[in-house]
């Protein structure tokens, strides 16, 4: 280059060349240890790219503005602003990242972790101790992040939407049966959106709602006040025996599956500890083939974002016996793992965003308010 030719900024040749289908992933830790292991951990992954690292919530929030992510690891006790005060931030920057929170606080402080999924981060993953960095840890956070940076990743979109739209069958509602009892299963970015589908139920739906959410048994307690917190109703966690009563929230244990059983006119708590075909402890099918048989498909079943398939079963046996199923569409969806598996199955009356579901479940209860009223 001659003296007197102008240079090209280096900052113009910093940012990677995104092939497609390429994952890019931001690593945000105050640990340059923690942030090293990561790196080489996505980067032994061709299908994942490194857009940049942070070792800071304040430097994260920069970087991301001018080098968009699908995925950001983010530790939420760092100095400074911290990951639980950034959130909104990181969500809001160019190409609306999911967030996978990845912090040693996903144990202790399952009040951090669950105030952070609320918030809408679509997962979370536990930070190990040193010498925890183990193949079978790599596996996970692999696999993690392919999962939540594929709908990003792919092209497309749109014609996906149509797509999906096209799954929903809502002439199979037309002989399904008034509900007794609505019942929810989530995982992967399943809080945010349950907190969603929550916040939008008119107060005429009074019908009793049972959920079943994928999260360590040392979460259901915070989880169960958050969800009384965000939807003002009174909730419970599950024990064998307990009536379902209208009005209130009965969440799933995490040692086991929630089941109902009929004794008389009323409706108990069964919990179960048999493996489940998802292999998910607790699964959403066996709650909901177990309403399939003890309310005669007089129930609404709704599935919300997660990875794999659990629930695709159980809704089978509650669509054949009457009942409903209503499905989170692939565009508000973390992962459309769960609500794709039973919409692509066309078991599905209604796919649609978390408030479309609350207001549809609302009408529902209405309608059972108006004939039994």
């Amino acid at each position: 280059m001659s003296p007197g030719a102008p240079r090209t900024p280096l900052a113009a040749h910093a940012a990677p060349v995104r092939r497609k289908g390429t994952i890019r992933v931001m690593i945000v830790d105050d640990s340059l240890t923690v942030r090293t292991i990561f790196k080489r951990m996505v980067e032994s992954d061709p299908a994942l790219a490194i857009i940049g690292t942070a070792s800071s919530a304040e430097r994260a929030i920069a970087q991301l503005a001018s080098e968009p992510a699908d995925v950001v690891l983010l530790d939420l006790e760092m100095p400074g602003m911290g990951g639980l005060d950034a959130l909104p931030a990181i969500l809001a920057t160019p190409g609306g990242p999911q967030v996978l929170v990845v912090s040693s606080l996903t144990v202790d402080g399952a009040e951090h972790t669950l105030a952070a999924l609320q918030m809408g981060a679509a997962d979370t993953l536990r930070k190990p101790r040193p010498g925890g960095f183990t193949e079978d840890y790599r596996t996970q956070l692999l696999g993690k992040i392919r999962a939540l940076g594929a709908r990003n990743a792919e092209t497309g979109s749109a014609a996906t939407g149509l797509a999906e739209r096209s799954f929903a069958r809502p002439a199979a509602n037309l002989r399904a049966r008034r509900p007794e009892v609505i019942a929810v299963g989530a995982s992967t970015g399943g809080i945010h959106a349950l907190g969603q589908m929550l916040g939008t139920l008119g107060h005429d739906c009074i019908l009793p709602i049972l959920i079943t959410q994928h999260l360590p048994t040392s979460f259901i307690p915070v989880f169960a006040r958050q969800v009384e917190n965000a939807c003002g109703r009174p909730t419970d966690i599950a024990a064998d025996g307990m009536v379902i009563q209208p009005g209130r929230i009965m969440i799933a244990p995490g040692h086991g599956h929630l089941l109902v059983r009929r004794s008389g006119d009323r409706l108990l708590a069964r919990i179960c500890q048999e493996p489940a075909p998802s292999g998910c402890l607790p699964s959403v099918d066996p709650m909901l083939a177990s309403l399939a048989l003890a309310c005669d498909g007089r129930a609404l079943g709704v599935i919300l974002s997660g990875m794999g398939r659990d629930g695709v079963l159980g809704a089978k046996e509650l669509v054949s016996a009457g009942g409903t199923i209503y499905a989170q569409d692939a565009e508000s969806s973390a992962v459309w793992g769960m609500p794709g598996a039973v919409a692509k199955a066309g078991l599905a009356g209604l796919i649609a965003s978390p408030p479309r579901l609350g207001e549809a479940i609302t009408a529902q209860a209405s309608a059972v308010l108006l004939r039994h009223g």
